[in-house]
Formats: structure tokens, C-alpha cells, sequence
């Protein structure tokens, strides 16, 4: 019975509204000015190389377009046999109605799969404690530099 009252004067939070964020991504490897670095080389082949990143989101997929953000964090080459990696990354939005909040990405990126789905395991600012998922594709490969499209679709 206690329960009861103490749930019914319990105070209801409407449920905020998922965001739904779309950016591309510029991993840059080469050139004077790169926004990914290779700092670990694997003991056999690429499994294990480790690459810390500090890329540009943008508007379109033009390296041009407008900066949203900046997506910072590491890739690992995680398996031995398929090109797959694994991602760690806080998405840092700089403009827009989320400017000043994060969204942390963490998953598996089977760079094989035209599309690929990541977990949304946290954030901050507006996104503190967020769920979700993004899902990921690869728009251009010049290797080793690469333009990726991402829609995060976040619950705060």
C-alpha cells in the first residue's frame, strides 16, 4: 500500500521526443592537415592497427559544406578475417539546436555492408544519458581517405 501512495504522488516527466541527426563524416588519412591518425600497427596484417580520429561532420558530402561537428575517438581493425572495426567515438555538435551537446557511438562497422548500425550508448548536454542507434554508409572511398553518412536517431 505504501507503494501505491508513494507512486501516486510520484511527479510524471513527459517523454522526450527522439532526435533524429543526419551529418556526413570526413575521415581524412593523408595530406598535410589528416583527422585520422594511424598510431598502432597490428602484428599481422591490419588486425589490431588503431586510428584515432578528430573529423569533421559537415552538411553534405561535400568537404565544403558546412561543419556541424566533430566526431573524435578511435577505430580498431577487430577481426582477423572480414574487414571489420570497432568504433568508439563521441559525435561533438558545434552549431544548430544542439550545439554544445554529444552523442557517444560505440559498435561494430563490417565496412563490407553497404549500411551499417551502431549503438548510441550515452551523450551529454541535451543527450546526457541517450539511447539509440546510427546507422552508417559508406558514400566515397578514396583510399585511404573516406566521406561516411550517418543518421543518429537519439532518445535523450
Amino acid at each position: 500500500m505504501a507503494i501505491l501512495l508513494l507512486l501516486a504522488g510520484a511527479t510524471v516527466f513527459p517523454a522526450a521526443e527522439a532526435a533524429h541527426l543526419h551529418f556526413y563524416m570526413h575521415d581524412v588519412l593523408t595530406g598535410s592537415t589528416p583527422t585520422a591518425v594511424q598510431i598502432l600497427n597490428g602484428p599481422r596484417g591490419n588486425f589490431g592497427d588503431t586510428i584515432v580520429i578528430d573529423d569533421r561532420l559537415t552538411e553534405t558530402a561535400s568537404p565544403s559544406s558546412s561543419a556541424v561537428g566533430r566526431a573524435k575517438g578511435q577505430y580498431v581493425w577487430a577481426s582477423r578475417g572480414n574487414p571489420e572495426l570497432l568504433v568508439t567515438m563521441e559525435v561533438v555538435l558545434e552549431s544548430g539546436p544542439y550545439a554544445g551537446s554529444s552523442v557517444t557511438v560505440v559498435g561494430r562497422d563490417d565496412i563490407g555492408s553497404p549500411t551499417r548500425e551502431l549503438s548510441v550508448v550515452g551523450g551529454t548536454g541535451q543527450f546526457r544519458m541517450a539511447s539509440g542507434y546510427v546507422l552508417w554508409k559508406t558514400v566515397s572511398l578514396d583510399h585511404p581517405n573516406a566521406v561516411l553518412e550517418l543518421d543518429v536517431y537519439v532518445n535523450p
